[in-house]
This record gives C-alpha cells, structure tokens and sequence, in this order.
C-alpha cells in the first residue's frame, strides 16, 4: 500500500471496521478510502486473516488501529498478552469488562500510549438475550455496574451501544474513551446490531468515537459513504 499521512479531511472520531475476509481486499478498501479515513479497527475476521501484520503496516503509515481482540483470560494471560499488544504501536484495544480482566489488561498497558477499552454489553444483546444467559439485572444497570469498574481498574475507555452512551459519560466524565459500535445512517440496515443509533445522535450522547463497518465496506461506493458520514458527524 501506499504510504500517506492523514489528511484534514479526516476526523479520528470515525473508526472504519475492516470486517473482511482478507488482506488482499481490506487493502484495496483502504486504498479506495485513502486520506479520508484515518483509523481502522480489525477484528476477529481479518485479524486471523492476516490482519494482525497490517495492523503494524498501517501504525507505520501513520495510521490509526483499533485492535479489537476482546481479551478475556487469567489475568497473567491477559497482562501478557496486552503488553504485546501495546507493542505494535495500536491506539486500542478490547477485553471484557470483568474486573480481574480490567485489571490485569490495564497493568499490560502501563508505560504505552493504548488505550485499552472494557467492552460492557454486546451491541448484538437484548434484555432477552442477557436473561437466556442466566443474567437478570437490567441491562442499563449492567452497563452502568462495568463503567464503573472499568473506570476503577484504570481503563481508558468503554465500548458499548450510543444507546447508553449518556449514562456512560455521566459516569466516566470527560476523559474516558466511549467507543460505540452499532452505528448506522439514517434509513441504513441494521444487520445483526439490535440496539443502533445514528452518527450524530451518538455524538450527541456522549460517544468519542463511532465504529462503521457494514455502511462503509458493503457500499456500492465505499469513500462516498465514508463521506456522507463523516458530514453528518460534522454537525455535531
């Protein structure tokens, strides 16, 4: 790939997932979005795909990588396994927002500049789906009980739906990451996501960054919905 420094035109709050099935085709996707995009999360699909080596090919190209990994181990695992991460050079991470996983991921972390990011509740979880799980405390009220442990453990930021980014931020004030994935235009299919909220409107609640995959990468014009996203975004 081509080697470019971001440009003006890009706005670090938007986060393009790379939720493709190779290498080959996120470059060509990176390529086609050029300097309008400048952070990039990759995810379990790509990551195991040759996504891990890009991740460092795109740190060295002054771009920005959302290392999205959802750690959750033993705690040395964890520790280890975030200091490793941290290596790359990445701007964020994930685990799971257990305590003795926050904890651990958060001493991993110490001496870098990653932010590692305590994942509340899965975008894709309804109050349903938590009750199947033998879990019946509110769902709000669990996003709540993890924020607040993430902040403890020393976490940089949360990820969870806009849906309850407001609650979020009432928590963590101003200087914690909110990263929402489940973002979706206006009018846009919401996929497997059950609980979206639209760039603006998550901006509006209180999230820092807004994770885009499907609107993006599934568009018959990738740069030109990157675009129209990144001026709505703009309006906030």
């Amino acid at each position: 790939m081509t080697s470019t420094a971001p440009s003006t035109l890009a706005d670090d709050r938007l986060i393009v997932g790379l939720d493709l099935s190779g290498r080959a085709e996120a470059e060509r996707l990176i390529e086609t979005l050029g300097d309008t995009v400048s952070f990039y999360k990759i995810g379990y699909q790509l990551g195991f795909s040759g996504g891990l080596p890009l991740a460092g090919e795109l740190v060295r190209m002054g771009k920005k990588v959302f290392l999205d990994l959802k750690l959750n181990d033993i705690a040395n695992t964890v520790e280890k396994g975030v200091e490793a991460i941290a290596a790359i050079g990445v701007t964020m991470t994930t685990v799971h927002a257990y305590p003795q996983v926050m904890r651990a991921a958060a001493r991993g972390a110490q001496g870098s500049s990653l932010c590692v990011l305590g994942v509340t509740v899965m975008t894709s979880l309804t109050q349903d789906d938590l009750r199947e799980a033998g879990i019946e405390i509110p769902l709000e009220d669990l996003v709540a009980r993890r924020t607040v442990q993430a902040r403890e453990a020393g976490l940089g930021g949360i990820v969870a739906s806009a849906a309850e980014a407001r609650v979020i931020r009432a928590i963590t004030g101003p200087d914690m990451a909110v990263v929402t994935p489940g973002i979706r235009p206006a009018g846009a299919d919401a996929g497997d996501q059950k609980r979206v909220v639209t760039p603006a409107d998550a901006l509006r609640a209180g999230a820092s960054h807004l994770v885009v995959a499907r609107p993006i990468v599934a568009a018959p014009d990738p740069l030109a919905a990157a675009q129209a996203i990144l001026s709505d975004m703009r309006g906030v």
